[in-house]
């Protein structure tokens, strides 16, 4: 099969990476890739979001399946491009279509259909410039803390927590008076506050049917013992060792199987992945988030641990077929720590030259590239979160300590990273 994938991410070198351990894999290209994706594949120099360098591709290099990493080109359609189009009708695409992307692509529409399908969410509002005044009496009387989102997609910066009512009328303001994050926050919903523990769940949909992945938790802020601004992500554990089978049969009975069958009933063609946000309150499942496509850098933990065939798994996505695949799952611990750019979330520099990426040991521990480049025949960094290690162990404290182990051998200017990943399980 020949395979084109769409991304440049840590997720996109996880598949790439997994991808090639595929008999069925005859050639992967990938759009536009990063340094570590050049090692699995051929990287072409288009943008995701290219979609006529995407159909000339396909044509050129006679592509069988397209697997879309990020969320934007299927937000912006990119599914719906490549099916509808004569030339491509024969590729077959892993990843919703523009109407089923919007569980990602809008909060606001994710919310009104977990309470059309009663799925537990926390409450909500939602509102615009049309009803500024009234959500602004809302915010007043509120009870804190107060979770505001913005809608549309906002790089995964668009949430925002506020502890008094004076910061939340503020930020109200900033998202739909001063288009803080764009076209995004024109509509903001305004949701209660959840208490609990956070986690996420994957589903690979075939359109009918579906399997449940490996779960996880990320770490998303950038300070130890969570503390400090949101990033996309510091670190990840899998499996999750408060996700018991009682949480897991509460989760597929009053979330995973209300949604699948609220897409069929909606008529939402859906094949690709769902990524479920859970909080965990008093061991009940409640939604947080909806993503279409698989997280950052969850999945630098989930796809270690799969033991299946990834192609094979998305042939049967392709042929509806995912009724007869049984998961299996590498029963260690993997755990994933970040390296990010000093300044970030904030501003940081890029450039720096990043040294022993060669060194990992390969037995336990595998590095994928998140925002690198090559500059003159050296790996540089090119992002705010610049690569991971994931290492196996016998628990998350023995996976942890490897990645960080291996970590210490490589090195760039005002390197940054969480020794505390996984804290809260010893």
């Amino acid at each position: 099969m020949r395979i084109l994938l769409l991304g440049s991410g840590g997720r996109e070198h996880a598949f790439a990476w997994k991808l090639t351990q595929s008999p069925l894999c005859e050639s992967l290209f990938i759009a536009p890739g990063n340094p570590g994706t050049a090692k699995c594949g051929t990287n072409l120099p288009f943008s995701v979001t290219d979609f006529d360098a995407i159909k000339q591709t396909c044509i050129d290099k006679k592509i069988d399946l397209v697997i879309v990493g990020p969320e934007e080109p299927l937000v912006k359609g990119v599914t719906d491009f490549i099916i509808s189009n004569p030339a491509l009708r024969n590729i077959d695409v892993i990843g919703p279509g523009k109407n089923g992307a919007q569980l990602e692509g809008s909060k606001a529409f994710a919310k009104a259909f977990m309470m059309r399908h009663n799925i537990p969410t926390a409450a909500y509002k939602e509102f615009t410039l049309e009803n500024y005044q009234e959500g602004v009496s809302y915010l007043k009387n509120h009870a804190l803390p107060i979770v505001m989102k913005a809608d549309g997609l906002a790089a995964g910066k668009g949430v925002v927590i506020c502890e008094n009512h004076l910061e939340a009328i503020a930020e109200f303001e900033l998202m739909i008076q001063r288009a803080k994050f764009g076209e995004a926050g024109k509509r903001v919903v305004i949701e209660q506050f959840l208490q609990g523990v956070e986690m996420s769940v994957f589903v690979l949909m075939d359109g009918k049917n579906y399997v449940i992945l490996p779960e996880a938790k990320d770490y998303k802020r950038i300070g130890e013992g969570d503390t400090g601004p949101n990033t996309g992500g510091m670190g990840a554990v899998s499996p999750v060792p408060f996700a018991d089978k009682v949480l897991m049969k509460k989760i597929e009975e009053k979330v995973i199987k209300p949604t699948v069958d609220g897409l069929q009933k909606e008529g939402l063609e859906y094949r690709g992945f769902i990524f479920f946000g859970f909080m965990i309150v008093k061991d009940e499942p409640y939604m947080i988030e909806y993503n279409c496509r698989m997280g950052d850098p969850e999945t630098e933990v989930v796809i270690p641990r799969l033991k299946n065939d990834l192609v094979e798994l998305f042939a049967a996505v392709a042929t509806q077929q995912l009724d007869k695949i049984k998961i299996e799952t590498d029963p260690r611990t993997a755990c994933t720590v970040v390296a990010v750019s000093g300044g970030y979330p904030g501003e940081y520099e890029k450039g720096h030259i990043i040294n022993g990426l060669d060194d990992i040991n390969p037995t336990d521990s595998m590095l994928f590239h998140m925002g690198t480049t090559e500059e003159k025949g050296k790996i540089v960094t090119s992002g705010g979160r610049v690569f991971c290690i994931t290492s196996y162990g016998k628990s998350v404290f023995d996976a942890v300590e490897i990645s960080k182990d291996e970590l210490r051998k490589v090195s760039f200017t005002e390197m940054n990273y969480r020794t505390d990943i996984g804290y809260e399980f010893p």
